[in-house]
């Protein structure tokens, strides 16, 4: 079963965006449903890598775009990709070195976490982007 699942109320209307949204939700589900399913640290390991991997990268797309239309809120949302990607690569070091468990609470953090920031934060970035022309 999804832990999140992707709806309209999602949208920030910019269309890579929404994409590279839809793909975090993919890697967080494939996550969950790997640790549901009680599969090894190798199997969660990997779900975990690509997932910290793909973040970076969509995050860098996000910033790219402030960056070009010299969005305002830019450092407030720059600091939030900061301290979740410091949080989910502490979380992984961790992981990697046995001393954490992909757990419920975990799920639960990426699946809040990745949620208010889009229905927040990035929906902001994608109202502003929206009314210069960027779909």
């Amino acid at each position: 079963m999804a832990l999140i699942t992707w709806s309209n109320m999602l949208s920030t209307g910019i269309d890579e965006q929404d994409a590279q949204h839809k793909k975090l939700i993919e890697l967080i589900n494939q996550l969950n449903d790997a640790m549901q399913a009680g599969h090894g640290t190798d199997v969660l390991g990997k779900v975990l890598s690509e997932l910290v991997n793909y973040t970076v990268f969509h995050f860098g797309y996000e910033e790219k775009l402030m960056d070009q239309y010299g969005y305002a809120d830019s450092p407030t949302h720059k600091a939030e990709h900061v301290k979740f990607v410091q949080t989910v690569g502490d979380f992984k070091k961790k992981f990697d070195s046995g001393n954490a468990v992909v757990s419920v609470e975990i799920m639960n953090f990426l699946r809040d976490w990745l949620t208010n920031h889009i229905m927040k934060t990035d929906k902001k970035l994608g109202q502003t982007l929206g009314t210069l022309g960027v779909k």
